[in-house]
């Protein structure tokens, strides 16, 4: 395997230190870091290749026009502006038979897709809606960024004002927007980033686990199996998934729950809130909202921001506070 300093291979042109890159190859380890690094300066930005799907079309930057002023001609865009602020709140209850009673009734609070540096007054929608909340923990599913390349310093500036309003211990992963050196910064902001790891949440003596995977989507570096090993035999474990489309998997590593995001759930949908396109290889029961898979009881959050245009149709942004319960 080559010994060439990381830093000599990508931190060129970056505004980031060698210091930072070394930092990150303490944090996640020299492979997790070389493959991510190698595949953002590879394929980050391409319409066609690499991820689960073919084609992105998140990163077709003539489409986003297109889509804009086809909305402006119908009429829908000026709703569509207006509903993309209106964020929803939903409580899901999780009931788990084997739940500590310590647990019973634990509150988490989903937050997925915030895509911060799209629409400047989503923050304060956001704000608003998480300062009237109560709960226990948070957790955030990725894409803090609205490109899936380029500066994250907006995004990130934009997340630092919003953890200010997030009064306990937030715990993240990383979607298919975001770059591994978002990490640090995260981490500096008290959101303890969860890179194929798992970490055991007490409470009055008692336990839980709570797992997180790196985006599986379009970088495809997560590692399931490394997150379930640090998982002990019978003890509850919540699994944070940037996207459902690593069910499977999560069912058969024996977790509980998986919490996710990363479809919008459709984000424009028809009357209903059916979807009409959602960017994900999964059916499409696990695009938004409750769902089960064997055992696994899954959560896909419609997001709270946009991507590609900052307009909602039949599919409002929400938070979501789950709430576990002892069956």
């Amino acid at each position: 395997m080559s010994a060439e300093p990381l830093a000599s291979k990508y931190a060129g042109g970056d505004s980031r230190s060698d210091e930072e890159l070394a930092w990150l190859e303490r944090r996640v380890g020299r492979v997790h870091l070389q493959q991510r690094l190698g595949i953002e300066r590879d394929w980050e930005g391409h319409v066609f290749g690499q991820g689960l799907n073919f084609f992105h079309i998140e990163n077709w930057y003539s489409a986003h026009s297109v889509i804009a002023n086809a909305l402006r001609i119908t009429g829908l865009y000026g709703r569509g502006r207006r509903n993309a602020l209106d964020v929803r709140l939903n409580e899901n209850q999780l009931e788990l038979k084997d739940l500590p009673d310590a647990f019973d009734g634990f509150r988490i609070l989903h937050i997925s897709d915030l895509h911060l540096d799209m629409d400047p007054d989503l923050v304060h929608a956001l704000i608003a809606a998480v300062r009237v909340v109560e709960y226990d923990i948070c957790v955030l599913t990725g894409d803090y960024r609205a490109r899936t390349f380029g500066s994250d310093t907006a995004a990130m500036e934009t997340l630092a004002g919003v953890r200010i309003h997030l009064n306990t211990q937030v715990y993240g992963v990383l979607g298919n927007h975001d770059t591994i050196k978002m990490v640090r910064m995260l981490e500096d902001m008290d959101v303890s980033v969860l890179m194929n790891e798992a970490v055991a949440i007490e409470r009055n003596g008692a336990r839980i686990c709570l797992a997180g995977i790196d985006d599986a989507h379009y970088f495809r570096v997560d590692n399931i199996e490394k997150a379930a090993e640090a998982v002990p035999p019978g003890v509850v474990s919540i699994l944070l998934s940037h996207t459902p489309e690593t069910y499977r998997q999560a069912a058969h590593a024996d977790f509980n729950v998986m919490l996710c995001g990363h479809t919008h759930g459709g984000q424009i949908c028809l009357p209903g809130g059916r979807p009409v396109i959602y960017d994900a290889r999964c059916p499409r029961s696990l695009a938004s909202g409750p769902w089960r898979y064997h055992d696994l009881i899954g959560y896909t959050s419609r997001g709270c921001g946009c991507s590609i245009v900052p307009v909602r149709l039949n599919c409002p942004p929400e938070i979501t506070i789950h709430h576990l319960r002892r069956r």
